[in-house]
């Protein structure tokens, strides 16, 4: 899953821990023998105890100096409706992603992972994709040296579980996606947010450069 630990092993930070991709990247890490320490960045203190894990309760808009660390793992995410509007999504998804970025490259991490979407791009005319653009040209901007985007179509897991509220077009694709999966073009399949956190798990610590990932290469 990782490249050769040091003595110590790799030491990451993860942001949107309690997310459906966080949460399966957070499992990952926990259990990967080259990662020695994993520092959760958290609104609420809200994750089960681990002798890896340390919890840090945070404001992502004036976030703290971060231990040193290797790696970073960006997964926060919400919707427009669910953040309550425009600027409400933007401050979730671009900055506190960003400061979480900006935050690890002080602390030593030299190579970060984004959980980004589909259609990210900073020139599109929908508000959500140039988000998530934007922030993808930003972390290229900051010449870490390695950055690994994932692209996912539509997320598929257990939100309820996570105490989220359900997402109507997901429940639809979730009870549709035997049927029409095969159907579709890879990179337009929903997709299980497992694998996308296995993608960024697997490519991150032999990332060099950026490496953007499509939806259908997460799924092979």
């Amino acid at each position: 899953m990782s490249e050769a630990a040091s003595s110590t092993g790799r030491r990451v930070a993860l942001a949107g821990a309690t997310g459906l991709v966080g949460g399966a990247l957070l499992r990952g890490l926990l259990a990967d023998p080259a990662v020695c320490e994993v520092h959760a960045l958290v609104r609420r203190a809200a994750l089960p105890p681990h002798p890896k894990l340390t919890t840090h309760v945070v404001d992502f808009a004036a976030l703290p100096r971060l231990p040193d660390i290797d790696a970073a793992y960006l997964a926060l995410g919400t919707t427009i409706k669910a953040a309550g509007g425009r600027a409400a999504f933007r401050a979730v998804d671009f900055d506190a992603n960003l400061a979480v970025a900006r935050a690890a490259q002080a602390a030593g991490a030299r190579r970060i992972a984004l959980v980004s979407a589909m259609n990210a791009n900073a020139r599109s005319s929908v508000f959500y994709n140039r988000v998530k653009g934007e922030l993808e040209d930003a972390l290229i901007a900051m010449n870490f040296d390695g950055l690994v985007i994932a692209r996912p179509s539509l997320l598929l897991g257990d939100r309820a579980r996570l105490g989220q509220p359900a997402r109507r077009l997901e429940a639809i694709s979730m009870a549709a996606a035997k049927w029409l999966n095969p159907l579709l073009p890879a990179n337009y399949r929903a997709i299980p947010a497992e694998q996308v956190a296995r993608a960024l798990l697997e490519r991150t610590p032999l990332a060099h450069g950026v490496e953007i990932i499509l939806s259908g290469a997460m799924q092979r």
